[in-house]
């Protein structure tokens, strides 16, 4: 961007001689003659000038106002003093009319001789519009409309912004307000009051002298911590809910005329409808590092609200009881099912032991056995003697044939003999076994039933171990906060609810405010 060379201020002064123009300018007659405005004593003009500096000029409206002054013929020596001079003429010099006055046209160059029409180009021709030399209607200056205009813009931005704090007012009333008070008219007028019982209670174990880990957590809450949990499932289920009903009349109590309509039972309500209000009022809750069951029960009337705890507390131990005893029957049977079983195998054991003696002809075939047992060992010293006898003889040059004969036939029949007594051991008799395969089945048989008898003691030992868990295992409920009748009633909480109202529909509103905003600027872009 080039800027234009700032034009050099002459200040004409009179002289007797024509003064020469200057090149490019017109000559004397035809501008007007400069004049001089001339200051009085009194300080006036200084008053003035000073007066038109207060008025905060812009740098281009005093330029502005130089110009106009020396197309009007004077030479002031400021700009302000410029300004001065010409109101003192009666000249505005932030008019329209005088800034337009200030853009002469430049003079046309001389025409150049027109061409014939054959030689000048048939193109097509453009059509000026023609002008219309109206008077303005708008005799503000430019500063005047920018300070309209932005006024207006102004005007119209707070038009806006409180057209869109009412509608933000109106949204907040109908979708947050008016809820919160509809919520805060229910809480606080309408709610039935319901009365609350608290009690607390706790499963404990009974005490036993068993070491091991056993005997570690025996004491802590951590050996009932499965009963506690259990008993909590049970009250907390349709089950101990249908019990109370029949027992005390919970349907009969939720189904009076006196309770508002949003807590109120039909006559005709289903067990599930009932069963939402029982979870509503019967809190129940389990700390496992105490391990007490905290019981809260609310109810129109204290002392329904009483009674209901009772019941649930009689049914949490009948529970626990119920828990215990099956603990302990089970393992007092499985033990007194063993040593049974290990009374009738030692009874089979003895009873084939009996029948395979009855069965022997032999007293004792382990005696019998031994006996046939020396005899062979016997026979065979002799045998052994009478071979080396033969030797003897044999070892002679010439050896008597007689007494030779006689070893061997000694010999012979201590054969024959051993060959019989050892026949006596393995050959069977008529109607049963062997000598050696009886008394195998005979000692198979003792070993047999003194495994059995072994195996009974264990069971009478396991027998008397399972009846003392079972002692040990002893379930019982003890209530350490007894549930007592309630004189204020402890819900409706109003103000607490009303709050809480406030805050969910206030989130909800501000959840949807929020996705709208976002959706709309996605949609723009």
């Amino acid at each position: 961007m080039t800027t234009k060379p700032k034009a050099k201020r002459f200040r004409i002064r009179r002289s007797p001689g024509a003064a020469q123009p200057a090149a490019g300018q017109p000559p004397a007659a035809a501008r007007p003659t400069p004049e001089r405005v001339s200051r009085p004593v009194d300080g006036g003009v200084e008053q003035a000038i000073e007066a038109i500096r207060k008025e905060g000029l812009t740098g281009r409206q005093l330029r502005m106002a130089r110009r106009i002054a020396h197309k009007h013929g004077l030479t002031p020596n400021t700009d302000f003093e410029a300004v001065y001079m010409l109101r003192l003429k009666g000249i505005d010099p932030f008019q329209r009319e005088n800034a337009l006055d200030l853009m002469v046209p430049a003079k046309k160059p001389p025409a150049a001789p027109e061409e014939p029409l054959a030689r000048q180009p048939q193109l097509p021709q453009t059509v000026k519009p023609a002008t219309s030399n109206l008077p303005a209607t708008d005799n503000r200056s430019p500063s005047e409309r920018r300070a309209q205009e932005i006024m207006a813009i102004q005007q119209d931005m707070a038009r806006r912004r409180n057209l869109r704090l009412r509608m933000l007012f109106a949204r907040l009333a109908a979708f947050v307000f008016l809820p919160t008070v509809i919520a805060g008219w229910y809480f606080f007028t309408l709610a039935t009051p319901m009365y609350a019982t608290k009690s607390e209670f706790l499963i404990l174990k009974a005490e036993t002298s068993g070491g091991g880990m056993g005997g570690l957590l025996s004491g802590t809450q951590f050996a009932t911590n499965q009963d506690a949990i259990a008993v909590q499932s049970y009250l907390t289920s349709k089950d101990a809910m249908l019990r109370l009903d029949s027992d005390v009349g919970f349907k009969a109590h939720f189904s009076q005329d006196d309770i508002d309509p949003l807590r109120r039972l039909d006559a005709d309500a289903t067990s599930e409808e009932m069963f939402k209000i029982y979870k509503k009022y019967v809190q129940i809750g389990y700390d496992p590092t105490e391990g007490v069951i905290r019981m809260e029960v609310a109810a129109a009337d204290p002392q329904v609200a009483t009674d209901f705890s009772q019941a649930l507390i009689g049914y949490a131990e009948e529970r626990v009881d119920n828990l215990s005893a099956r603990k302990r029957e089970n393992a007092v049977k499985d033990a007194r099912v063993g040593l049974e079983e290990a009374e009738a195998a030692r009874r089979e054991a003895q009873e084939k032991l009996v029948r395979l003696q009855q069965q022997s002809t032999v007293l004792d075939p382990r005696a019998r056995i031994a006996a046939l047992q020396a005899r062979i060992e016997n026979v065979e010293t002799q045998l052994q003697e009478k071979n080396l006898q033969l030797q003897a003889l044999m070892d002679n040059a010439r050896p008597n044939r007689s007494r030779v004969e006689g070893v061997e036939a000694d010999i012979r029949r201590l054969e024959a003999l051993k060959a019989q007594i050892g026949a006596e051991l393995t050959e069977e008799s008529e109607g049963e076994g062997s000598l050696a395969e009886t008394s195998v089945q005979i000692q198979l048989a003792e070993a047999d039933l003194a495994t059995r008898d072994m195996m009974l003691a264990a069971a009478l030992e396991r027998l008397e171990q399972a009846r003392r868990d079972a002692d040990s295992q002893a379930r019982y409920l003890t209530t350490s906060v007894y549930p007592l009748p309630s004189q204020d009633p402890s819900y409706p909480r109003a103000f607490e609810n009303t709050l809480l109202t406030f805050l969910i529909f206030s989130g909800i509103y501000l959840l949807i405010s929020l996705t709208g905003s976002i959706l709309r600027e996605q949609v723009s872009n």
